[in-house]
């Protein structure tokens, strides 16, 4: 797993106060399609609080979901740039104080199949502050391991987490 931090240059041109960015990668069990799935289609059973979500996988379609931190219920809110399944995902991606503090952040996932599992690459940019991208770039890496645990518990074919 590795984790930088870099300004980013997107190809939708963004403020400069928001050029923050990192880019995490790890070699994850599950199929691309498995991780796809789980990202678009079950998000709540690894991510979201248990039916505290509305999204469907749609490029356009806005979401909603809530995660509980620290005993506290924090929205997140985004919609869907582009999506090729088992291959990618891009979306935007804002929560308010202590998350991306408002900013209209993007969550790229590029998934490439390994033949035993997928190198995910995760690059989350848009940041106002080196400090909200960094909160983010401690964060990620936890999800992720998280995500590839939930999988490993899971039915192989289907990738969809046994639990939730």
């Amino acid at each position: 797993m590795t984790s930088e931090q870099t300004p980013s240059s997107r190809e939708r041109p963004e403020p400069a106060e928001r050029l923050y960015a990192f880019t995490v990668e790890r070699v994850m069990t599950a199929a691309p399609e498995g991780i796809y799935r789980a990202w678009t289609e079950r998000f709540d059973t690894w991510f979201a609080s248990p039916g505290a979500i509305r999204m469907r996988p749609h490029v356009g379609e806005p979401y909603w979901f809530e995660v509980l931190h620290n005993g506290d219920h924090v929205p997140h809110y985004g919609r869907f740039i582009d999506l090729e399944p088992g291959r990618f995902i891009e979306q935007t991606w804002v929560t308010g104080a202590n998350g991306t503090d408002g900013a209209e952040t993007v969550v790229r996932v590029e998934l490439v199949g390994t033949g035993s599992g997928t190198r995910l690459r995760l690059t989350h940019g848009g940041f106002y502050d080196a400090v909200a991208a960094q909160r983010h770039a401690d964060s990620w890496p936890r999800i992720l391991e998280h995500l590839d645990e939930r999988l490993t518990d899971s039915d192989e074919q289907t990738g969809v987490p046994a639990i939730g």
